[in-house]
């Protein structure tokens, strides 16, 4: 009889918890949740704002944690050494391979520039053929919007096809990501 494999999904967040209560609640119930599954976190390593809520909220429900961070954001991201798996790459851009490359799905919280550079690369990825996994935009009160409108836009002004809509779904809670995420992680045993 098969076993199934552990899953990861990579959560990008932000290093700063915003300024809706929501967003801070919901890091922390999408950590339990993953925890809850079985599911591996995958994320920047941080201890501070969305990052350190979804990764102590994790731990707290005795998850599978795995964080990578570049060197130079150790100090300003406060390194939270004490995850299952904790790996200090020396770019950015080895950060986000090495994030991409241990997980099944992806996970956009809210979050700033960071987040932003992080989902368009793994969207352009997945544009190109580099990658399958699923991209989902955790879009909690609406947050994500104007970003779903942009990629609208952009391919109603014929800069992309439209079958770059299809790679990335949206889930408005905790909640809804895990619902989403156990079809698509789902494999025959």
């Amino acid at each position: 009889m098969a076993t199934n494999p552990t899953r990861s999904v990579c959560v990008y967040c932000g290093s700063r918890s915003g300024g809706d209560p929501a967003y801070h609640q919901e890091a922390e119930r999408l950590g339990t949740a993953l925890a809850n599954e079985g599911w591996r976190l995958v994320y920047g390593a941080g201890d501070v704002g969305l990052m350190g809520a979804v990764a102590r909220a994790a731990q707290a429900a005795g998850g599978d944690t795995f964080g990578v961070i570049p060197e130079h954001l150790l100090r300003a991201e406060v390194g939270k050494v004490d995850l299952t798996r904790f790996i200090v790459t020396e770019t950015m851009h080895e950060r986000k391979k090495v994030m991409v490359m241990n997980a099944d799905a992806i996970v956009v919280m809210p979050g700033g520039a960071g987040s932003l550079d992080e989902f368009f690369e793994v969207l352009t990825w997945r544009q190109l053929g580099l990658h399958d996994k699923p991209i989902l935009l955790m879009n909690v009160n609406g947050y994500w919007d104007k970003l779903q409108e942009l990629l609208d836009h952009v391919v109603g002004n014929g800069f992309a096809d439209a079958s770059l809509l299809d790679f990335v779904g949206s889930a408005g809670s905790a909640d809804q990501v895990i619902e989403t995420l156990r079809g698509k992680l789902a494999i025959a045993v």
